[in-house]
């Protein structure tokens, strides 16, 4: 018997597997497998896409009103066909072995992925066994620390504050159970429709097998078929939601720090940015600015008036951003508005008892908001009007996991989680917090969007630590707490890639890193591969030293400057790459296993980014160092510095001083570029740029007012053919010219009169 020092032996219940196939009946959408008093239902809701149920007692649960996946019911019948033991859509065939009951998944080339091998069930968990194919890799479950490929480790999803986290750390602050399982010419997607505690083992405790585990009564997940993983997000998102388009203010440089910690320190902030010339959109307050840290209220002392203070940010071209934590001061004696109000209407959660969950966080005692009940999410909605009211036009929650510790900050305590007995939800749906602990920080986000929709008539900004499967739909996400250390310079390239590959695209990490000190050389380079994170936030520790662009000298200064700079003149690019994202779920930030999905040599690339298709960094996470290897993948690739041409399928070694983070871009490549501004939409643009790499390709410049609900629009389509660039823009654009570059070859200058044009860069040199 295996021993491990310091730990008694444990025996655990067994499982019960799912036996033989009695019956096999069909409905409309798809069939009901009957295995004793078991029931297998398969859902055929895309050509490539089936939800699996397995109850093991017969009877499946009703639908949750916290439920994050698109009922059933909405999608469009496909056809399929049902002979015998097989089902065949027009892009999977889905195989029922019936003694006993396992099922067997086939693309059309007859390749085999997702095949069972167990199912069951035992005390309070159910799982399922599936097969890893050979060369299988693993790539999403959310925000994760470690490397990209996660085969033969196991991720728990459960949202913890997972404070001072390091490579090896499991949970994390979001919790979002969906994967993509990728080898060559073969692709598909796993999410686990479970909100309890659940868990991925990716081999790790048998080699050559997965398991899908969850403290749950019912088996809910969805098998997803792609040909690469771009199909697989795309109907991934169409399941959960998709990120709505963000102001376009949001993909600015914004600016935080725990704290700026008064109405002058801010203002000197804003200050130093214009001065200097280095662009800015916005400045977090962090908790400071708040009366005791009570949410929605200001301190009479340190901002002691916040409209004039926004205002004159505004003048400046500075949008501002807020803290919200849910943790609502307990205070019975007091006048505090906000906990009387939620307590005469029966806002917060309760214990099993009646009593009220409190815990300490950031005012002392508190109590917390009961998210998951829509009354609620409005009632806190509505309060965010004490700060839309004076001009703020964003939100970031926080400490939303939800984060409580059983005594007070100042003293030495514990974190605490809610009783996982405490009921949640809408009365008599009978759940509790066990079930909807992961939704915690995702509804606490929702209410935050769902309120600023009603309460301001533009596009607001709401950022959040934590979130479930589908958190796309309401809130950029950050990845938390990290640290000033090379290690998470690196660290935070997965961790950011793989929440795009779970649908989550406006992501980034605190620059600079939260905790520690970062050397002029760690925030520099940081700043360099920081201007491609969707989210670009400088943000650091109340403890630690100051971390603003200017404060490690010249060089450092003129570094940041530069590449902040160079994200400006990028925003026409990076814009249309949101739109796109919104529009089908794309990631912004992508892997090149995304691209490349047959490539293997992209499989385990961590350190390399793609932002969209064809614009590729390769970032220095490591001191002193001044080259790097590069991987450049099949095609040719130009030097963005240099122009210099290189043919792909090879590494190279790219030259990397403290001033340059190598960066490429594909043949083919259309990257529209404005001037630089400080902010956006700092002056109207005179003239847009647009660098064009020789050889083929296709890209449409998507533009709008950057703030509307439901803007008027202007799409450009622009399509290379090695020098020949046709332009086909949807209506003019006044006052504006556009600079055509055909790059190694020549520049063209046209006006944008709304016709179409054809320009040929052979007959013009």
């Amino acid at each position: 018997m295996p021993q491990v020092f310091g730990k008694l032996p444990t025996t655990r219940q067994p499982w019960i597997s799912l036996g033989n196939v009695d019956h096999i009946e069909k409905h409309d959408r798809g069939v009901i497998l009957t295995c004793g008093t078991a029931k297998l239902r398969l859902t055929i809701l895309a050509a490539n896409l089936v939800r699996v149920q397995l109850a093991p007692q017969g009877e499946f649960l009703p639908r949750r009103s916290w439920a994050v996946n698109r009922p059933d019911e909405e999608w469009e019948q496909v056809p399929f066909e049902l002979e015998e033991n097989e089902i065949r859509t027009s892009q999977i065939r889905v195989v029922i072995q019936r003694s006993p009951c396992r099922i067997q998944w086939f693309d059309q080339s007859g390749q085999p992925f997702a095949h069972d091998t167990d199912m069951g069930w035992r005390m309070g968990q159910i799982a399922c066994w599936k097969r890893i194919e050979t060369e299988e890799h693993f790539y999403g479950f959310g925000e994760r620390a470690g490397l990209l490929d996660k085969r033969s480790e196991v991720k728990t999803n459960w949202t913890k504050d997972a404070l001072d986290y390091d490579a090896i750390d499991d949970e994390m602050y979001q919790a979002i159970p969906f994967f993509i399982a990728l080898r060559p010419q073969l692709t598909y997607g796993i999410f686990l429709n479970i909100t309890h505690l659940s868990q991925f083992d990716l081999g790790a405790s048998e080699p050559g097998i997965w398991r899908m585990q969850a403290q749950s009564q019912e088996l809910d997940y969805y098998v997803i078929h792609g040909d690469a993983p771009a199909q697989i997000l795309e109907t991934y998102t169409a399941l959960t939601g998709r990120m709505p388009l963000p102001p376009k203010w949001a993909l600015g440089y914004h600016q935080c720090r725990w704290s700026y910690e008064t109405a002058e320190v801010v203002q000197q902030i804003a200050h130093e940015f214009r001065s200097r010339k280095i662009p800015c959109d916005v400045i977090h307050f962090d908790i400071d600015y708040m009366n005791g840290y009570r949410v929605f209220t200001w301190s009479p002392k340190r901002f002691p008036d916040p409209a004039k203070l926004i205002q004159q940010l505004k003048q400046e071209g500075f949008k501002t951003v807020t803290i919200v934590d849910p943790g609502v001061k307990y205070e019975p004696d007091g006048d505090y508005l906000p906990y009387h109000e939620g307590l005469a209407k029966d806002c917060f959660v309760r214990n099993a008892d009646g009593s009220l969950v409190y815990g300490y966080v950031w005012p002392d005692k508190a109590v917390f908001p009961d998210f998951l009940r829509a009354e609620v999410r409005q009632w806190w909605g509505e309060w965010q009007r004490t700060l839309t009211e004076v001009g703020v036009e964003g939100i970031w929650n926080d400490m939303n996991e939800p984060a409580l510790t059983d005594r007070p900050f100042g003293d030495e305590g514990v974190h605490i989680p809610f009783p996982m007995d405490a009921p949640q939800g809408n009365p008599g749906e009978g759940g509790t917090h066990a079930e909807t602990h992961n939704l915690y920080g995702y509804n606490m986000a929702r209410a935050s969007a769902e309120g600023l929709r009603q309460l301001r008539d533009q596009r607001s900004f709401v950022l959040t630590r934590s979130g479930f499967a589908g958190i796309q739909r309401w809130s950029a996400v950050w990845t938390g707490d990290n640290q000033s250390l090379w290690e998470h310079l690196e660290m935070s390239l997965p961790m950011l890639m793989n929440l795009g590959l779970s649908g989550v695209s406006f992501v980034g990490s605190d620059i600079g890193g939260f905790a520690g000190n970062a050397t002029g050389e760690l925030f520099a380079r940081w700043m360099q591969i920081g201007m491609f994170y969707p989210l670009m936030r400088g943000h650091s520790s109340l403890t630690t030293a100051q971390h603003e662009p200017w404060v490690f000298g010249e060089r450092v200064e003129a570094i940041c400057r530069e590449y902040i700079e160079l994200r400006y003149q990028l925003l026409p690019y990076l814009y249309t790459l949101f739109w796109q994202s919104s529009q089908t779920g794309a990631p912004i930030l992508r892997p090149l296993l995304y691209e490349y999905p047959n490539d293997s040599k992209t499989y385990h690339l961590h350190d390399q980014l793609l932002l969209g298709s064809h614009l590729m960094a390769a970032p220095v996470y490591r001191p002193g160092v001044e080259y790097r290897a590069v991987y450049l993948p099949e095609g040719t690739w130009f030097d963005w510095w240099t122009g210099e041409k290189y043919e792909g399928n090879q590494h190279i070694l790219a030259h990397a001083p403290l001033e340059r983070m190598p960066m490429y871009v594909k043949a083919g490549a259309i990257i529209p570029m404005q001037p630089v501004m400080q902010y956006v939409d700092e002056h109207p643009i005179a003239q847009l740029k647009v660098r064009i790499y020789p050889g083929v390709g296709e890209f449409t410049l998507y533009e709008d007012d950057g703030r509307s609900l439901n803007p008027d629009y202007r799409t450009t389509t622009f399509q290379v053919n090695d020098t020949i660039v046709k332009i086909q823009p949807s209506h003019a654009v006044r006052d504006r010219t556009m600079l055509v570059e055909m790059v190694g070859v020549g520049e063209q200058s046209i006006s944008e009169d709304g016709s179409a044009k054809q320009l040929d860069f052979h007959s013009h040199t």
